[in-house]
């Protein structure tokens, strides 16, 4: 890569590399959600069956989407209660058919539990172990699959849990710290199970476990968490965080959803979970190429 003049004070991410693809500064990956669930809480990432899950994976393709993360479970806990066969029957034929469908693309899988990893094991790249080793086994699974990692920070709550009387202490440094903690055990867990160390990613967790001020927090302290050596995910979408600092409902949440993300890039965030894939696309590598990571495609104003 050409070197452009990278600012010497910017947080450098730490690679990602899942399914023999590497993910750096000068390539964030996007993560596309596809949902195949009734009740997620975003209508438009829900998918009640295969071919509309497909149909938009190939858009997602289309749009520059690097890694798709298929879930089978809401998580907040409105909605019915899903039990671990039924999750199975809504993920792994849906993971079967897009391993088939598009061999080369990097497959992370949504859940808490490590009866659903088992049961889609040759099938994906990553296990995003949404609420925080809620099933210890779980690690064990990804790691004896030779998957990724993702670690997570909810506060100790359950699969499910939607926060109430959250209290990390006062001001920004006690809920960073906690998360911090939180997410160094973790990966050193990891670790020890056999996960390799790029394959192991920290996600703060915005919204699990914290409030609005928390998620805030944590985004304007990204650079923080990027400082414990790993990649670095930020999962911002659409999120409560983002509706409740503007007052907008869920569908009108994109443009602060954006704005949060520039920030979490521009502080060396290697990943961002993301319902939008063109707009955030497009953020990430602007954002990469004005930290001088990634050079502009075209260079002919002024010549």
């Amino acid at each position: 890569m050409t070197d452009l003049g990278v600012v010497s004070t910017l947080p450098r991410p730490a690679p990602l590399v899942l399914g023999g693809q590497r993910f750096d500064a000068a390539r964030p990956a996007v993560m596309g959600i596809i949902n195949r669930t009734p009740d997620s809480f975003f209508p438009a990432a829900r998918f009640a069956d295969d071919a509309s899950a497909l149909a938009r994976i190939a858009a997602m393709l289309d749009e520059g989407v690097d890694i798709v993360d298929v879930g089978g479970v809401r998580a907040g806990q409105d909605g019915d209660w899903v039990s671990e066969a039924e999750e199975i029957d809504r993920v792994r034929p849906l993971l079967r058919a897009v391993r088939e469908r598009f061999p080369s693309l990097v497959l992370s899988l949504d859940t808490w539990r490590a009866g659903v990893a088992e049961a889609c094991r040759g099938l994906i790249d990553l296990v995003n172990d949404t609420w925080a080793g809620a099933d210890p086994e779980l690690l064990t699974v990804a790691a004896d699959q030779g998957v990724g990692y993702l670690v997570s920070h909810t506060g100790g709550l359950a699969p499910r849990t939607d926060p109430v009387g959250v209290d990390y202490g006062p001001g920004d440094d006690a809920v960073v710290d906690d998360v911090l903690a939180g997410l160094a055990s973790g990966a050193a867990r990891a670790l020890e199970a056999g996960i390799r160390p790029d394959g192991v990613i920290v996600d703060p967790t915005l919204d699990f476990g914290k409030t609005t001020l928390n998620s805030l927090a944590l985004v304007r302290s990204t650079a923080r968490i990027v400082a414990l050596g790993f990649p670095v995910l930020q999962a911002i979408s659409r999120k409560d965080f983002v509706g409740e600092t503007l007052d907008l409902p869920i569908d009108d949440r994109l443009e602060g959803t954006l704005a949060a993300t520039a920030v979490a890039a521009w502080q060396g965030a290697t990943a961002f979970r993301a319902h939008d894939v063109l707009a955030t696309r497009r953020v990430l590598d602007m954002v990469a190429s004005i930290r001088g990571d990634r050079p502009p495609l075209h260079t002919d104003r002024g010549r």
